[in-house]
């Protein structure tokens, strides 16, 4: 799960429980206060009634239960029972609901002097009155049905409204953990695009000082640094490479005059001719570093449009110069926009080397100096492919494949540094192209060129 994700589901979860526990301690509150606010009123009811049993002279029973059916605070479906001090009933109200009781009641209600318990549907109250020449008990009881409804609307209320602040909060929180983390999500695209080829890339900072903007200029120091290294590793490669050709020119050419002068015997000229064999592997080698670190975006423009069909033509005719046994037999697929397809921007030089190395791969690693270009177009690429019949590379060749001083099993016996298809790599990712190699069939070597069009 990813740290927007995350924190995003943190935050809901946080919300969602407290607001659930808010939700609960109001419902719990509220229960609460309806409960004593209607036992209030039962004290009230009962105490009303014993009062004007005690007080009036005058009241009777039946007066008394014509006052208290047409009280103004008449509760719902109330019962009220009033006892004396010998626990006989000497008034009980004209409802037809009915008061559980008992003389332990009575009892206890003497002790503690009032009490208040649920029965069923109903609420009950009690309450112990004396007087100085006699001691009374009401009972009184009814349902709280307005209190009810309002307790269950409020219960709906806060589960509706807790199912939707929750998805509210779980898609504002989405949203807005989105925005802050797309400096992040940019941050990311940076990184993942730097090769050697876009050293100089920096992630823009907005000055708000926060934790993003701190990593994100720790991250520009630290491409800077890397940067110099680079650049200057580079420096060095190329200098050192430039210094280094000069002096096995002059060894090679004097080599050479040595070779052509008549008075060397055969045996010093065989000898003189592994030694010049060894010095121009030594000057390859040097060249090809050199090229390696002369790759460069901001040293190539890469506006200038080509056609790969002419510079294939040009590599594939310089190499039969240097290697006339090399047979490369060429194919190009009919395709309507195959015009248009070969026009490539870019270096024609670097183009001409890659294709270069490339055929001179295949044609060295064949088991018949021979290999096969094909031009082609699919799914707006433009594909070269270079086969050739010989021994393959397994798995763990083919990972490695494109890294430098790389060679196979199949190099025995072979001259060569490993250096060509990494420099093949290296300017194909300049020209936004890829290379990939397979095995098509048994004893078979696929290298294919993808140009994006």
């Amino acid at each position: 799960m990813t740290l927007k994700n995350r924190i995003s589901l943190l935050v809901s979860l946080l919300f969602t429980i407290l607001f659930g526990l808010a939700s609960t301690l109001i419902f719990v509150l509220y229960s609460n206060f309806r409960k004593d606010e209607f036992r209030d009123r039962l004290e009230i009811k009962a105490l009303s009634n014993i009062k004007l049993l005690v007080n009036v002279k005058e009241i009777d029973n039946q007066l008394l239960k014509m006052i208290d059916q047409n009280s103004i605070n008449k509760l719902y479906d109330e019962k009220t029972l009033v006892f004396d001090s010998n626990y006989k009933l000497i008034y009980s109200s004209i409802d037809d609901a009915k008061i559980k009781w008992s003389v332990d009641d009575l009892k206890y209600l003497k002790k503690n002097k009032t009490f208040f318990k649920k029965q069923g549907n109903y609420e009950v109250y009690g309450v112990f009155y004396d007087t100085k020449d006699r001691d009374f008990y009401a009972l009184i009881s009814a349902t709280d049905n307005f209190g009810q409804r309002r307790l269950l609307f409020l219960r709906y209320t806060l589960i509706v409204s807790y199912i939707f602040f929750t998805c509210i909060c779980w898609v504002v929180t989405s949203i807005t953990v989105k925005k802050l983390m797309s400096p992040l999500n940019t941050f990311h695209q940076k990184i993942k695009n730097i090769n050697e080829n876009n050293l100089d890339t920096r992630v823009e900072s907005k000055r708000n000082k926060d934790e993003i903007d701190l990593i994100a200029n720790e991250f520009n120091f630290m491409m800077d640094r890397i940067e110099i290294s680079y650049q200057r590793q580079k420096e060095f490669t190329a200098n050192a490479s430039h210094e280094l050709r000069t002096p096995l020119s002059r060894i090679t050419s004097q080599i050479e005059n040595v070779i052509a002068d008549t008075k060397t015997s055969n045996e010093r000229k065989s000898f003189l001719k592994n030694i010049l064999s060894d010095v121009n592997q030594l000057t390859e080698l040097i060249n090809s570093l050199l090229i390696l670190s002369k790759i460069d975006n901001k040293n190539h423009e890469n506006n200038e449009v080509h056609r790969m069909d002419e510079i294939l033509f040009s590599a594939i005719e310089n190499l039969n110069k240097t290697y006339p046994e090399f047979v490369i037999l060429f194919d190009i697929e009919e395709n309507d926009n195959l015009d248009v397809a070969l026009e490539i921007k870019g270096n024609k030089n670097l183009l001409e080397i890659a294709l270069s190395n490339v055929l001179k791969n295949a044609c060295v690693y064949s088991d018949n100096k021979q290999a096969k270009v094909v031009i082609s177009t699919q799914d707006n690429n433009l594909i070269i492919s270079v086969s050739n019949t010989g021994e393959t590379l397994n798995e763990e060749e083919q990972k490695n494949l494109f890294q430098p001083f790389m060679r196979g099993k199949n190099s025995k016996g072979t001259s060569g540094f490993g250096l060509g298809l990494r420099i093949v790599q290296r300017i194909l990712t300049l020209h936004n192209a890829s290379i990939t190699y397979s095995v098509p069939k048994i004893n078979t070597n696929l290298f294919q060129l993808f140009f994006h069009l």
